[in-house]
């Protein structure tokens, strides 16, 4: 939850008052934006999402749209029209595509202009007219959407998938946040080019109704079974992108603290309230790390290991980090990855990689894993920052921008994609793709990029950790190659094996895009 400042941003609820009288945030309308893909492969069309929170409280009509795109490249308007709509928003969850027309490849920002009218339930009167841009979230300035049209499908390894692994859809819903439907959340990574998405929904935000975020359900069950029929409906009604039905967990590390871990795909629901902040300073763990994975045979991931956070939200939420002893790999089930990459390359990414790369030198070959913790929050993100005083705006955390892609037999389904996060071979990107293959006594790595994402590489590093004579690893990783000209968007490097344990590769493109890829072990 943003409660705290400087915690991660979502799609803003702002009429919970936390039973006080008064709200800087309130309004009697219901929260209102646009929201779009960040980017769009060849062959879909632009949509834009019009998303509607709280209507059932406060019925609207949302008359029409103004839309202007113009490209940034040479400030042409490319699009500019109004769209009659005549939407009666009633529900508690609205989103609603709205398609604006081809677009060429290229850059673009597209300014939105709401018209709207407040009904009054009873007499079907208007009760009040208003028109607003993107959004009419209070105090909180409007900032453009900005897409990109793809000349190419995003650069993917042959015979892999690439994946949205941390996300949440519109049943990750309490005092300060709320998502997307997953319908919505589908239709955006085909947009963005993904080929599968976990909604890793919140364990606290199921055991508690939507209707009243403080109060407890009969049974989590309700919820988390609704979010697994609305993903097997979509399954079987589109098949692509492939949708899993996963959970984020609050779970306890070895000191009795709160971290997250995320869940790919558990047929059962794993309890975890600790930091759900509806108890206050009652936040003791529901259940600890190896408790919880004798609870499931799902793969399960450290998430945003090493996020950086500070003292109120360690003392009101007694949240912590993880470590190794976290990680269960004594037992028969281990933590498989760790999510260390959460939308954007900041601190918490920073110390989660060093904690990876640490734990290789143990001999411990977790995945590293790629994911954007979006509650929505397909083109940018916003927030409660206060309670009850203020909201704020960034463009981290977008949905699908950070991606896992993982080496897979086809046909493309949970079991194979289960078998694929058992094996050792896969990404994380944000734009290139860069992955490995080994050869009887070679590792060869192939970096790949499109001109949308920059075309040549600013480095390609490729790192290795040697083996001693007894056995054990070196004490630190050795930079093997480091390319000193810019490498071509098409690049190939192939290393002898040597005495190294393992091998992996780092890259950047010239326009700050980038990937890594797991550690290739070595006989």
């Amino acid at each position: 939850m943003s409660i705290i400042p400087g915690e991660k941003l979502h799609y803003a609820e702002t009429h919970f008052k936390f039973k006080l009288p008064w709200s800087l945030l309130y309004r009697p309308w219901p929260e209102i934006l646009m929201d779009a893909p960040f980017q769009f492969v060849p062959g879909t069309e632009p949509t834009l999402w019009l998303v509607i929170r709280d209507a059932h409280r406060f019925p609207t009509l949302v008359e029409k749209i103004e839309v202007s795109a113009s490209c940034c490249e040479n400030n042409d308007i490319n699009v500019s029209k109004v769209i009659d709509l005549d939407i009666q928003a009633t529900k508690q969850f609205e989103f609603h595509p709205v398609k604006i027309g081809t677009l060429k490849p290229g850059n673009y920002e597209i300014h939105c202009k709401i018209h709207a009218k407040r009904i009054d339930p009873q007499s079907g009167n208007v009760i009040k007219t208003a028109s607003f841009s993107r959004w009419n979230y209070p105090g909180l300035k409007p900032s453009p959407l900005k897409i990109q049209i793809l000349a190419e499908e995003p650069p993917k390894a042959p015979g892999f998938v690439a994946g949205e692994m941390h996300c949440h859809s519109h049943y990750s819903a309490d005092h300060v946040e709320h998502g997307a439907s997953p319908e919505v959340l589908q239709q955006a990574a085909k947009a963005t080019g993904l080929d599968f998405v976990s909604c890793t929904d919140h364990a606290y935000d199921f055991a508690y109704t939507t209707e009243d975020y403080t109060k407890e359900a009969e049974s989590p069950l309700t919820r988390f079974d609704a979010l697994h029929e609305e993903v097997r409906k979509l399954n079987q009604a589109t098949g692509m992108p492939l949708m899993i039905a996963g959970e984020e967990v609050s779970a306890g590390n070895s000191k009795g603290e709160n971290v997250h871990m995320t869940v790919l795909g558990p047929n059962g629901y794993l309890p975890g309230l600790g930091d759900c902040g509806r108890n206050w300073l009652d936040n003791k763990p529901t259940f600890r790390i190896p408790k919880l994975l004798e609870m499931t045979t799902a793969h399960c991931f450290a998430a945003h290991p090493m996020q950086p956070m500070g003292y109120l939200e360690k003392f009101i939420f007694r949240r912590g980090y993880w470590s190794h002893k976290d990680l269960n790999l004594d037992a028969a089930h281990k933590i498989r990855g760790i999510q260390f990459w959460n939308g954007i390359r900041d601190e918490g990414f920073k110390l989660g990689r060093q904690w990876w790369i640490e734990e290789l030198g143990k001999g411990n070959f977790l995945l590293p894993i790629g994911g954007n913790d979006a509650h929505g929050d397909l083109n940018d993100t916003t927030s409660v920052s206060t309670p009850l005083f203020s909201l704020k705006h960034s463009r981290n955390h977008v949905f699908g921008k950070v991606r896992t892609v993982v080496r897979i037999n086809s046909p493309l389904t949970l079991d194979m994609l289960n078998d694929a996060f058992s094996g050792d071979n896969c990404y994380i990107t944000d734009g290139p793709a860069l992955w490995w293959e080994r050869g009887e006594k070679t590792v060869t790595f192939h970096a790949r990029n499109t001109q949308d994402f920059g075309g040549a590489f600013r480095y390609i590093r490729i790192f290795g950790r040697k083996r001693n004579r007894n056995g054990t690893f070196s004490k630190n990783e050795t930079l093997c190659i480091e390319s000193l000209v810019l490498p071509p968007a098409s690049t190939d490097i192939t290393v002898n094996n040597d005495d190294f344990a393992y091998l992996r590769a780092e890259c950047e493109t010239a326009t700050g895009k980038f990937a890594m890829t797991s550690a290739a072990a070595l006989p």
